[in-house]
């Protein structure tokens, strides 16, 4: 039922090999018509996830904003891995649809002698027994868009905002969610970082939310690494000042937080550097609601 536990002497340290093919490889879509083969259907799909993981939590938030707890299943992979690729230990618990122990059984069972990237999130059909997708950005979308049927009637990804979203991705995304990782020792991506980080700050001072005053996936996407900002990557200040300094982004995220999608789906213990002093995400803001 459970992976052995991680030996990196034995299996060796994790390794992504890369070479011509895309870095996620599956990337087949749901749809709520059944169009591309995998039609939306309520009990169908299960998502492995990481709680350690933001791209994971993009997901994970998005079927808890739509109600869609029953409709897909979730389970996690333990937050260490050696060169097996993530598995599944006693911690997070077992793997729920499959009893596989390793990750890497899902893959290999979609495509004999698979050599790729071995990540979560990862989308899985039960009916046809075989990786749908692991490319984050697709499965958050379809979460938020193909099972309105079956969903509580919110609508995070809008069609009369997706070019927004999309836009505001194109800003935030290279600078803050894939750049906090360099920030700390390269002065160009802190540089850009620190910018953006600004710039946020202004412009939550008159919005509620990214796209005004409900929360849409850009808010999803954002607010996954703001939770992680202080906790990894600025831990001491490494990268400038904290979220808490931040008046209007900091109660912006202690905002979403209390929001039982976004607490529910976090996991500090899964994330935060040892011996991390947190601040009080539980706290209350004073904000006042979006002006026009």
């Amino acid at each position: 039922m459970y992976a052995s536990d991680v030996d990196v002497e034995k299996y060796g340290e994790y390794r992504i090999n890369r070479d011509d093919r895309p870095l996620y490889r599956f990337a087949n879509r749901i749809t709520s018509d059944g169009s591309s083969g995998f039609p939306a259907e309520p009990g169908r799909y299960h998502v492995y996830a990481g709680w350690f993981c933001p791209w994971s939590q993009r997901v994970t938030i998005e079927i808890e904003l739509n109600g869609l707890r029953d409709a897909i299943s979730v389970s996690y992979v333990d937050g260490e891995r050696d060169g097996r690729g993530w598995a599944f230990r006693e911690r997070n618990g077992p793997d729920s649809v499959n009893g596989f122990t390793l990750l890497r059984e899902a893959y290999e069972v979609t495509e004999p002698g698979f050599d790729g990237h071995i990540s979560v999130p990862t989308l899985w059909d039960r009916v046809t027994g075989r990786v749908v997708s692991n490319d984050f950005v697709g499965i958050g979308i379809d979460v938020a868009t193909q099972f309105r049927q079956w969903s509580n009637g919110v609508d995070t990804y809008p069609k009369a905002l997706q070019n927004e979203i999309e836009t505001l991705d194109g800003w935030i995304g290279p600078s803050i969610n894939q750049g906090v990782g360099r920030a700390s020792g390269d002065p160009v991506a802190r540089a850009a970082l620190l910018d953006v980080l600004s710039d946020l700050e202004q412009q939550l001072g008159s919005s509620r939310y990214l796209l005004g005053e409900f929360v849409t996936e850009a808010d999803v996407r954002l607010w996954v690494t703001l939770v992680r900002y202080d906790a990894q990557s600025n831990v001491g200040g490494q990268i400038g000042p904290p979220l808490t300094d931040y008046a209007n982004l900091w109660a912006y995220a202690r905002d979403l937080y209390q929001l039982p999608a976004f607490s529910v789906t976090t996991d500090f213990s899964t994330f935060s550097r040892p011996d991390t002093a947190l601040p009080n995400w539980a706290e209350r803001s004073e904000r006042q609601p979006a002006r026009a």
